[in-house]
Protein backbone atom coordinates (compact mmCIF):
# COMPACT_ATOMS: atom_id res chain seq x y z
CA UNK A 1 0.00 0.00 0.00
CA UNK A 2 1.37 3.41 -0.98
CA UNK A 3 1.61 5.92 1.86
CA UNK A 4 2.12 9.68 1.83
CA UNK A 5 5.84 10.45 1.76
CA UNK A 6 6.64 6.77 2.13
CA UNK A 7 5.77 6.88 5.83
CA UNK A 8 5.62 3.55 7.69
CA UNK A 9 2.65 1.41 6.77
CA UNK A 10 1.21 1.47 10.28
CA UNK A 11 1.03 5.29 10.20
CA UNK A 12 -0.90 5.08 6.94
CA UNK A 13 -3.70 3.01 8.46
CA UNK A 14 -7.02 4.67 9.30
CA UNK A 15 -6.97 3.50 12.93
CA UNK A 16 -3.56 5.08 13.57
CA UNK A 17 -4.07 8.28 11.58
CA UNK A 18 -5.15 11.70 12.83
CA UNK A 19 -5.17 13.03 9.27
CA UNK A 20 -7.09 11.98 6.17
CA UNK A 21 -5.70 12.92 2.75
CA UNK A 22 -8.49 12.51 0.19
CA UNK A 23 -7.67 12.66 -3.51
CA UNK A 24 -10.26 14.07 -5.94
CA UNK A 25 -8.56 13.81 -9.37
CA UNK A 26 -11.34 15.54 -11.31
CA UNK A 27 -10.64 17.85 -14.26
CA UNK A 28 -14.06 17.97 -15.88
CA UNK A 29 -14.69 21.74 -16.03
CA UNK A 30 -11.24 23.29 -16.61
CA UNK A 31 -11.40 25.66 -19.56
CA UNK A 32 -7.79 26.16 -20.59
CA UNK A 33 -4.83 24.16 -19.31
CA UNK A 34 -5.72 20.54 -18.62
CA UNK A 35 -3.98 18.01 -16.41
CA UNK A 36 -5.18 18.68 -12.86
CA UNK A 37 -6.45 15.11 -12.75
CA UNK A 38 -2.78 14.04 -12.81
CA UNK A 39 -1.85 16.37 -9.96
CA UNK A 40 -2.21 13.95 -7.07
CA UNK A 41 0.16 11.33 -8.47
CA UNK A 42 2.80 13.97 -9.20
CA UNK A 43 2.29 15.37 -5.68
CA UNK A 44 2.74 11.90 -4.14
CA UNK A 45 5.87 11.19 -6.15
CA UNK A 46 7.38 14.49 -5.01
CA UNK A 47 6.42 13.79 -1.39
CA UNK A 48 8.36 10.51 -1.50
CA UNK A 49 11.50 12.58 -2.11
CA UNK A 50 10.82 15.13 0.64
CA UNK A 51 12.45 15.20 4.07
CA UNK A 52 9.81 14.55 6.73
CA UNK A 53 11.41 16.66 9.44
CA UNK A 54 10.22 20.28 9.27
CA UNK A 55 12.98 22.64 10.39
CA UNK A 56 10.75 25.65 11.07
CA UNK A 57 8.41 23.85 13.47
CA UNK A 58 11.00 21.33 14.74
CA UNK A 59 8.37 18.66 14.13
CA UNK A 60 7.74 15.38 12.31
CA UNK A 61 4.03 15.66 11.63
CA UNK A 62 3.86 12.37 9.73
CA UNK A 63 3.98 10.64 13.13
CA UNK A 64 0.39 11.85 13.62
CA UNK A 65 -0.53 9.38 10.87
CA UNK A 66 -1.85 10.19 7.39
CA UNK A 67 -4.46 7.90 5.85
CA UNK A 68 -5.18 8.03 2.11
CA UNK A 69 -8.56 6.53 1.16
CA UNK A 70 -9.39 5.47 -2.38
CA UNK A 71 -9.65 8.42 -4.75
CA UNK A 72 -13.08 9.79 -5.55
CA UNK A 73 -13.48 9.18 -9.29
CA UNK A 74 -15.96 8.17 -11.96
CA UNK A 75 -17.96 11.38 -12.19
CA UNK A 76 -20.03 11.62 -15.36
CA UNK A 77 -21.11 15.25 -14.94
CA UNK A 78 -20.25 18.26 -12.76
CA UNK A 79 -23.50 17.64 -10.86
CA UNK A 80 -22.53 14.05 -10.05
CA UNK A 81 -19.10 15.26 -8.93
CA UNK A 82 -20.68 17.78 -6.57
CA UNK A 83 -23.17 15.29 -5.16
CA UNK A 84 -20.48 12.68 -4.47
CA UNK A 85 -17.96 15.06 -2.92
CA UNK A 86 -20.63 16.68 -0.77
CA UNK A 87 -22.10 13.45 0.60
CA UNK A 88 -18.75 11.71 0.98
CA UNK A 89 -17.27 14.68 2.85
CA UNK A 90 -20.24 14.64 5.23
CA UNK A 91 -19.41 11.00 5.96
CA UNK A 92 -15.71 11.76 6.48
CA UNK A 93 -16.56 14.53 8.95
CA UNK A 94 -18.15 11.91 11.19
CA UNK A 95 -14.72 10.32 11.65
CA UNK A 96 -13.41 13.19 13.77
CA UNK A 97 -10.16 13.14 11.80
CA UNK A 98 -8.49 16.26 10.37
CA UNK A 99 -9.62 16.31 6.75
CA UNK A 100 -7.44 17.42 3.85
CA UNK A 101 -8.24 17.20 0.14
CA UNK A 102 -6.13 17.35 -3.02
CA UNK A 103 -7.55 18.09 -6.47
CA UNK A 104 -8.29 18.10 -9.24
CA UNK A 105 -9.46 21.48 -10.34
CA UNK A 106 -11.22 23.94 -8.10
CA UNK A 107 -14.78 22.79 -8.67
CA UNK A 108 -14.05 19.85 -6.35
CA UNK A 109 -14.09 22.28 -3.43
CA UNK A 110 -17.75 23.28 -3.80
CA UNK A 111 -19.23 20.17 -2.20
CA UNK A 112 -16.39 19.83 0.30
CA UNK A 113 -16.89 23.39 1.54
CA UNK A 114 -20.67 22.98 1.73
CA UNK A 115 -20.29 19.91 3.94
CA UNK A 116 -17.93 21.85 6.20
CA UNK A 117 -20.05 24.97 6.64
CA UNK A 118 -23.04 22.78 7.46
CA UNK A 119 -20.96 20.88 10.03
CA UNK A 120 -19.19 23.82 11.68
CA UNK A 121 -21.36 26.68 12.86
CA UNK A 122 -20.18 30.14 11.83
CA UNK A 123 -17.37 28.90 9.58
CA UNK A 124 -14.92 31.16 7.77
CA UNK A 125 -13.63 30.02 4.38
CA UNK A 126 -10.25 31.48 3.44
CA UNK A 127 -9.71 31.31 -0.31
CA UNK A 128 -6.16 31.76 -1.59
CA UNK A 129 -6.51 32.13 -5.35
CA UNK A 130 -5.60 34.19 -8.39
CA UNK A 131 -9.23 34.12 -9.53
CA UNK A 132 -12.38 35.30 -7.81
CA UNK A 133 -14.37 32.15 -8.74
CA UNK A 134 -17.63 33.94 -7.87
CA UNK A 135 -19.73 33.21 -10.92
CA UNK A 136 -23.11 31.75 -10.03
CA UNK A 137 -22.91 29.62 -13.17
CA UNK A 138 -20.43 29.12 -16.00
CA UNK A 139 -20.77 27.15 -19.22
CA UNK A 140 -24.20 26.02 -18.08
CA UNK A 141 -23.21 24.68 -14.66
CA UNK A 142 -23.13 25.97 -11.09
CA UNK A 143 -20.43 23.36 -10.40
CA UNK A 144 -17.76 24.80 -12.68
CA UNK A 145 -14.30 25.77 -11.43
CA UNK A 146 -15.25 29.41 -12.09
CA UNK A 147 -17.99 29.01 -9.44
CA UNK A 148 -15.77 27.44 -6.76
CA UNK A 149 -16.65 29.81 -3.91
CA UNK A 150 -19.94 31.33 -5.06
CA UNK A 151 -21.96 29.08 -2.74
CA UNK A 152 -19.58 29.80 0.14
CA UNK A 153 -19.97 33.55 -0.43
CA UNK A 154 -23.71 33.19 0.17
CA UNK A 155 -23.59 30.81 3.13
CA UNK A 156 -20.54 31.54 5.27
CA UNK A 157 -17.85 34.11 6.00
CA UNK A 158 -15.63 34.21 2.90
CA UNK A 159 -12.20 35.88 2.92
CA UNK A 160 -10.53 36.11 -0.50
CA UNK A 161 -6.76 36.54 -0.79
CA UNK A 162 -4.49 37.02 -3.79
CA UNK A 163 -7.20 37.76 -6.35
CA UNK A 164 -5.85 39.29 -9.53
CA UNK A 165 -8.23 38.08 -12.25
CA UNK A 166 -12.02 38.26 -12.45
CA UNK A 167 -14.98 39.00 -14.69
CA UNK A 168 -16.81 42.28 -14.14
CA UNK A 169 -20.00 40.35 -13.33
CA UNK A 170 -18.33 38.89 -10.24
CA UNK A 171 -18.21 42.30 -8.60
CA UNK A 172 -21.88 41.86 -7.69
CA UNK A 173 -21.02 38.77 -5.62
CA UNK A 174 -17.84 40.09 -4.01
CA UNK A 175 -17.47 41.58 -0.55
CA UNK A 176 -14.68 44.04 -1.25
CA UNK A 177 -14.12 44.63 2.47
CA UNK A 178 -13.13 40.96 2.79
CA UNK A 179 -11.13 40.74 -0.44
CA UNK A 180 -7.36 41.25 -0.49
CA UNK A 181 -6.28 41.69 -4.10
CA UNK A 182 -2.91 40.56 -5.38
CA UNK A 183 -1.75 44.09 -6.17
CA UNK A 184 -2.87 45.32 -2.76
CA UNK A 185 -1.00 42.71 -0.74
CA UNK A 186 2.17 43.44 -2.70
CA UNK A 187 2.04 47.16 -1.90
CA UNK A 188 0.99 47.41 1.75
CA UNK A 189 3.58 45.22 3.47
CA UNK A 190 2.27 42.64 5.93
CA UNK A 191 -0.51 44.76 7.46
CA UNK A 192 -3.12 43.02 5.31
CA UNK A 193 -2.44 39.69 7.04
CA UNK A 194 -3.67 40.81 10.44
CA UNK A 195 -6.48 42.80 8.83
CA UNK A 196 -7.79 39.63 7.24
CA UNK A 197 -7.35 37.63 10.45
CA UNK A 198 -9.48 40.19 12.26
CA UNK A 199 -12.33 39.47 9.84
CA UNK A 200 -12.33 35.72 10.54
CA UNK A 201 -14.42 33.66 12.94
CA UNK A 202 -12.75 31.01 15.10
CA UNK A 203 -13.20 27.97 12.83
CA UNK A 204 -11.45 28.17 9.46
CA UNK A 205 -11.53 26.11 6.29
CA UNK A 206 -8.78 26.93 3.76
CA UNK A 207 -9.20 26.38 0.03
CA UNK A 208 -5.88 26.93 -1.69
CA UNK A 209 -5.66 27.19 -5.47
CA UNK A 210 -1.99 26.89 -6.38
CA UNK A 211 -2.36 29.64 -8.97
CA UNK A 212 -2.38 32.08 -6.04
CA UNK A 213 1.39 31.67 -6.30
CA UNK A 214 3.43 33.49 -8.92
CA UNK A 215 4.00 31.48 -12.13
CA UNK A 216 7.75 31.93 -11.58
CA UNK A 217 7.52 29.32 -8.81
CA UNK A 218 4.20 27.65 -9.74
CA UNK A 219 3.78 27.42 -13.53
CA UNK A 220 2.02 24.05 -13.28
CA UNK A 221 -1.57 25.27 -13.07
CA UNK A 222 -4.38 25.47 -15.58
CA UNK A 223 -4.62 29.27 -15.61
CA UNK A 224 -1.44 30.92 -14.29
CA UNK A 225 -1.60 34.64 -13.52
CA UNK A 226 1.37 37.00 -13.11
CA UNK A 227 2.16 38.93 -9.91
CA UNK A 228 1.29 36.14 -7.50
CA UNK A 229 2.40 35.39 -3.96
CA UNK A 230 5.82 33.95 -3.17
CA UNK A 231 6.73 31.10 -0.82
CA UNK A 232 7.74 33.36 2.05
CA UNK A 233 4.53 35.41 2.05
CA UNK A 234 2.12 32.50 1.72
CA UNK A 235 3.76 30.42 4.44
CA UNK A 236 3.93 33.40 6.82
CA UNK A 237 0.25 34.04 6.25
CA UNK A 238 -0.75 30.41 6.68
CA UNK A 239 1.32 30.15 9.86
CA UNK A 240 -0.49 33.17 11.28
CA UNK A 241 -3.88 31.61 10.54
CA UNK A 242 -2.94 28.28 12.11
CA UNK A 243 -1.47 29.97 15.18
CA UNK A 244 -4.44 32.23 15.88
CA UNK A 245 -7.45 30.28 14.62
CA UNK A 246 -8.82 26.73 14.61
CA UNK A 247 -8.28 25.38 11.10
CA UNK A 248 -10.77 22.53 10.69
CA UNK A 249 -9.65 21.37 7.24
CA UNK A 250 -8.19 22.44 3.93
CA UNK A 251 -7.84 21.59 0.27
CA UNK A 252 -5.13 22.21 -2.32
CA UNK A 253 -6.19 22.27 -5.96
CA UNK A 254 -5.13 22.99 -9.55
CA UNK A 255 -1.74 21.26 -9.75
CA UNK A 256 -1.44 20.42 -13.46
CA UNK A 257 2.01 18.81 -13.79
CA UNK A 258 4.35 19.76 -16.63
CA UNK A 259 6.35 16.73 -17.84
CA UNK A 260 9.97 16.94 -16.76
CA UNK A 261 9.40 19.93 -14.44
CA UNK A 262 9.50 18.59 -10.90
CA UNK A 263 9.94 21.73 -8.80
CA UNK A 264 6.24 22.79 -8.78
CA UNK A 265 5.17 19.29 -7.74
CA UNK A 266 7.69 19.38 -4.91
CA UNK A 267 6.45 22.83 -3.86
CA UNK A 268 2.89 21.47 -3.63
CA UNK A 269 4.05 18.55 -1.49
CA UNK A 270 6.12 20.82 0.74
CA UNK A 271 3.26 23.29 1.14
CA UNK A 272 0.82 20.52 2.11
CA UNK A 273 3.27 19.16 4.67
CA UNK A 274 4.03 22.65 5.99
CA UNK A 275 0.31 23.25 6.60
CA UNK A 276 0.05 19.99 8.53
CA UNK A 277 3.11 20.97 10.54
CA UNK A 278 1.54 24.30 11.47
CA UNK A 279 -1.67 22.52 12.48
CA UNK A 280 -0.17 19.86 14.73
CA UNK A 281 3.21 21.18 15.97
CA UNK A 282 1.69 22.47 19.22
CA UNK A 283 -0.38 19.36 19.89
Amino acid sequence: MKTFGGIPQDLGQIDNANIILQSIPYDGTSTWGKGADDGFEAFLEAAENMELYDIETNFEVYKKGIFMPEAWTGFSTPVSMFQKTYSATKDLLKSGKFLTFFGGEHSVSIGVIKAHYEHFENLTVVQLDAHADLRSSYEGSAYNHACAVYDASKNCNLIQVGIRSMDVSEKDNMDFYKTFFGEEIKNVGDAWMQQSIDLMTEDIYITLDLDVLDPAIMPSTGTPEPNGMDWHSITRYLKLIFETKNVVGFDIVELAPIPGLHAPNFLAAKLYYKMLSYKFCKS
